[in-house]
């Protein structure tokens, strides 16, 4: 399976949104120290995922969501608004 998924830092009050066929080991990996956008802060939740078979479906998904660059678009697909 293939995976879009929404991960959430209160901490930092962000949202990151991704893909990856090993959605546990990801996000393992986001909350460990590292340079990128996701290892300044290791309080990574996964709060919304959609699974595909294909992972051109889901790397689809995952730009279509990055696109919409805006915070209550993003609340309303998992729920908070």
């Amino acid at each position: 399976m293939h995976f879009t998924y929404i991960i959430y830092s209160a901490s930092r009050d962000k949202y990151y949104i991704g893909y990856s066929q090993d959605l546990i080991g990801r996000i393992e990996k986001h909350n460990r120290p590292h340079k990128g956008f996701t290892g300044q802060a290791q309080d990574w939740k996964l709060i919304y995922q959609e699974e595909y078979i294909e992972k051109s479906e889901a790397l689809k998904r995952e730009k279509e969501i990055k696109n919409w660059k805006s915070r209550s678009r993003i609340e309303s697909l998992i729920g908070l608004r």
